[in-house]
């Protein structure tokens, strides 16, 4: 294993999800249940999944489409999320 390769990958995920949308979401959700270790499990399996798509196919997605266009999509997709969440969090307000 390239463990060099590895780190930097630890790394970089883990000064990114810092924060993010993600680790909010698991706040929210013990917040709401309090029952930190079924959140957990759920979201480490969450991320472990999504991250194991994003490994084994993003290399034979940009074979057909174009990197812009992908974070144009990802951009979107991360705008109305936000839009969504908002809407949640006061009450309907936002159309």
């Amino acid at each position: 294993m390239d463990w060099k390769l590895f780190l930097m990958a630890y790394g970089m995920l883990f000064l990114a999800e810092l924060g993010d949308k993600t680790q909010l979401a698991v706040f929210t959700l013990v917040t709401q249940y309090k029952s930190p270790i079924p959140i957990f499990l759920g979201a480490s399996a969450a991320l472990v999944t999504v991250t194991l798509i994003g490994a084994f196919f993003g290399e034979v997605v940009t074979r057909y489409i174009p990197t812009e266009y992908l974070q144009l999509g990802a951009g979107v997709i991360f705008i109305v999320i936000g839009i969504f969440v908002l809407r949640e969090a006061l009450g309907g307000i936002i159309v």
